[in-house]
């Protein structure tokens, strides 16, 4: 284990850090809000200093990231990251306690928009806009964004990128890893500058646009109001809706519309099944829906059907409606595509459709051998052929998904000392544990859409954290980094 380029890379990061705590310094100084000012100028300078002091003191040999140095990488960037960006909120006092600030700002970084505010209006600007750009940051990955603009970053840190892009298959767009990442971004830029240009002409504000747009793209869904987006124009609401799907798809696809190959494109087969899934979800939710007498016709059905499908769907959080209010069918199909989530390679959290799709291919290869021991098949997935060592990974990354749920909702069942707001129902800790691991935010009953997470204890909302966490790094590189085996020393070099 190379010790000294990890520290290294650590302290590179905080560096960027406090580069991008000077947005959220700039709009509380606009704003003329002086605890921001101070809480984001301490916060940057802390940053920064630390960071350098790491990066002379700990300058490596040897920059090679190997597998082990990647993972371990990617985890603790994650929790640096984290403890950092908290700071600014408990020295502004906009949220007091470390641990709720920690709890919010894995939400963000995490893109899962579980919040435990109560009265989120009474938020500074300076905050809600770091609270919303935690989103964007790590919609992408924060080892991304590393990737894509640091110079002295080489071919070998795939491994940071397979340990952190979510998905079954991670590979390069681009013959150079730097230049795929690159490309990644600049798509990302592309689309969040298009989303806040249609707010805009819908009469949103600029600092509304701004946030909504980093929570859309980075299928987060830290709102700014109450009732999230309820009070905003059915134009907004559309256009959300709409980009959400957008940011739902595989990144593939559009990288293939960008260089006009649009026979690959049509050929992404996940997207088809994903916007499959997304249609017959709205049409069922929308006609289970109308008899309930809440929405004025077909049309308000579809609109709300629509943006509460795809805010499950890609994982983003936002709501326009109390789906928890909602028919028994309706929450039935949100609640399975929560365990789905959205597309590979995209910034939403969740199973993936790709792995759906697989599993479902794997079973049916198996009925075919049961019927037919004999024969010899072969499974196909975007027109390749399915090798058994995709098949095995998805099988165990399945496993160790639905141990890891459950053994969170046992552990999370254990905070039985919150009493008085429903926090001990199955529904609420169940669906808690289900939306922050699969980075979705609202669940139901006591952490619905129009509901939040304080009523938890501390030592629940760090359990909940490390959820998120494990969901956003797709469990292996968090189980790796607390493994003994990560730490301990290889002879063979090309092990690490």
């Amino acid at each position: 284990m190379n010790y000294s380029l990890i520290v290294y890379f650590i302290g590179r990061l905080m560096r960027i850090e406090a580069i991008l705590l000077s947005l959220p310094l700039v709009v509380s100084m606009l704003f003329k809000e002086n605890a921001g000012v101070f809480a984001f100028a301490v916060v940057m300078a802390f940053a920064f200093i630390m960071g350098q002091a790491l990066m002379l003191i700990f300058k490596p040999e040897d920059k090679t990231i190997y597998a082990r140095e990647g993972f371990v990488m990617v985890a603790l960037s994650w929790l640096v990251f984290s403890s950092i960006g908290a700071l600014p909120f408990v020295i502004s006092g906009d949220i007091p306690h470390y641990v709720d600030a920690f709890f919010e700002t894995v939400s963000g970084f995490t893109t899962t928009g579980a919040s435990i505010l109560e009265d989120v209006e009474a938020m500074s600007k300076g905050m809600l806009f770091w609270r919303s750009f935690t989103h964007w940051v790590g919609g992408m990955g924060i080892l991304v964004f590393v990737v894509a603009l640091l110079p002295g970053v080489s071919d070998r840190s795939i491994h940071i990128l397979k340990a952190e892009m979510p998905g079954p298959i991670m590979g390069k767009l681009v013959p150079k890893l730097k230049d795929t990442a690159k490309l990644l971004y600049l798509i990302y830029i592309i689309l969040t500058v298009l989303e806040i240009i249609l707010l805009l002409c819908g009469g949103m504000s600029v600092f509304d646009s701004l946030v909504h747009s980093f929570g859309t793209a980075g299928t987060g869904g830290f709102g700014i109001k109450a009732d999230s987006l309820a009070s905003y124009s059915p134009y907004s609401q559309w256009v959300i809706t709409l980009f959400m799907l957008v940011f739902g798809l595989n990144f593939n696809v559009y990288y293939f519309v960008l260089f006009r190959k649009f026979k690959e494109a049509g050929k992404v087969n996940e997207a088809w099944v994903f916007l499959s899934i997304v249609l017959i979800s709205t049409i069922t939710i929308t006609l289970n829906i109308m008899p309930i007498g809440e929405y004025s016709g077909f049309g308000e059905a579809l609109r709300h059907g629509a943006f509460q499908v795809a805010t499950v769907v890609s994982t983003t959080g936002y709501a326009t409606a109390n789906f928890d209010a909602w028919p028994a069918l309706s929450k039935g199909i949100l609640l399975l595509l929560m365990f789905m989530g959205s597309c590979a390679n995209s910034t939403a959290g969740g199973l993936k459709v790709s792995r759906v799709i697989i599993l479902f291919k794997s079973m049916r290869s198996e009925v075919r051998k049961l019927l037919h021991p004999r024969s010899v098949t072969s499974e196909r997935y975007e027109g390749k052929p399915l090798d058994k060592s995709t098949i095995s990974s998805v099988k165990t990354y399945f496993a160790f998904y639905i141990m890891i749920i459950f053994i969170g909702f046992l552990v999370v069942s254990c905070d039985t000392w919150t009493a008085g707001s429903g926090f001990n129902s199955f529904e609420t800790n169940f669906s808690a544990v289900v939306a922050c691991f699969n980075n979705i935010g609202p669940g139901f009953a006591g952490v619905g859409p129009w509901e939040n997470f304080a009523g938890y204890n501390y030592f629940t909302k760090i359990i909940l954290s490390f959820m998120m966490l494990l969901g956003r790094l797709e469990i292996f590189p968090i189980i790796l980094f607390f493994a003994p085996a990560t730490w301990k020393h290889s002879k063979n070099k090309k092990m690490k």
